[in-house]
């Protein structure tokens, strides 16, 4: 049936009593409530947990900035052929072909094997010069992230991302984690791989003052102060003279390993997880 309403009607009076009946309608706070608890129970995943770093611990010796320190480029390796050729076998085992990879704080030199093909490799670092040098990236973006932690890329971008011999200089890491967590696919590998080099005076105080043993925590503690990543898996390859390195403690020997005449080979470690789950390849 359908009902026709003329235009300007004349109002209608019943001559008789009437009761008005009130209709309750159902409030939609609580389809609101559970919409909002659905999204944050969603959401949950890449927020930081809890703050790994004291102030203290951010701290850097030198407090100019990042952006001056590294802009002049520096064609060097930073560590020696052993970790790299240790850093490259890994890469080949766990980025599978044709995958899409961001190469965080790279630099002139890839690790990448170079005999895999990837779908897409995107660098990002602190120098353009060094970074147009790299020969597996597509493109890059120069950017500080002491200053600013957001990564110009949309959610679930990538399979992998990897950061090689960098961790010790992030002021901020709970929170490039966090992003990093968010620009992962899911079941996305996130590999952080480090040694005993770095330039100390750029190096946070937290990794400064720590052993070896509590580099490698700190990291996993990176991973596990963010909500989603899987328990963080450690590898590590140290050589064979660093038993005895570590024995000679007299402080002549620590200024000279510390600056490199009797660093032998470099000790190598990563901290891998993954966003949500690990996947399994057959």
């Amino acid at each position: 049936m359908v009902t026709i309403i003329p235009p300007n009607p004349k109002p209608w009076h019943s001559p008789f009593p009437t009761r008005t009946k009130t209709k309750t309608l159902q409030p939609k706070i609580v389809s609101t409530l559970n919409d909002s608890n659905n999204e944050t129970k969603q959401s949950s995943a890449g927020k930081i947990k809890r703050e790994v770093l004291t102030n203290e611990g951010r701290t850097k010796l030198n407090t100019y900035s990042d952006r001056d320190f590294y802009a002049y480029p520096r064609f060097v390796t930073h560590v020696d052929g052993g970790f790299i050729s240790t850093l490259t076998n890994l890469y080949r085992q766990m980025l599978r072909p044709g995958s899409e990879v961001l190469d965080l704080m790279s630099s002139w030199v890839s690790h990448l094997p170079p005999e895999v093909s990837y779908k897409r490799v995107v660098g990002h670092g602190l120098n353009a010069q060094e970074l147009d040098k790299n020969p597996r990236l597509e493109y890059f973006i120069v950017k500080d992230l002491n200053q600013d932690q957001k990564l110009e890329f949309d959610d679930c971008s990538f399979d992998a991302v990897v950061c090689a011999v960098s961790v010790q200089y992030l002021q901020q890491p709970e929170k490039v984690f966090a992003e990093v967590f968010r620009v992962l696919k899911p079941g996305g590998v996130f590999i952080v791989s480090f040694s005993n080099r770095m330039f100390y005076e750029k190096a946070i105080s937290a990794w400064r003052d720590g052993t070896a043993y509590g580099r490698v925590q700190l990291v996993v503690q990176y991973f596990q102060c963010v909500e989603g990543y899987t328990n963080p898996e450690i590898v590590r390859k140290l050589p064979a003279d660093s038993a005895a390195a570590q024995e000679d403690k007299s402080p002549i020997s620590w200024l000279m390993r510390l600056l490199g005449f009797l660093s032998g080979s470099d000790p190598f470690y990563a901290v891998i997880a993954y966003k949500n789950f690990k996947p399994v390849y057959e």
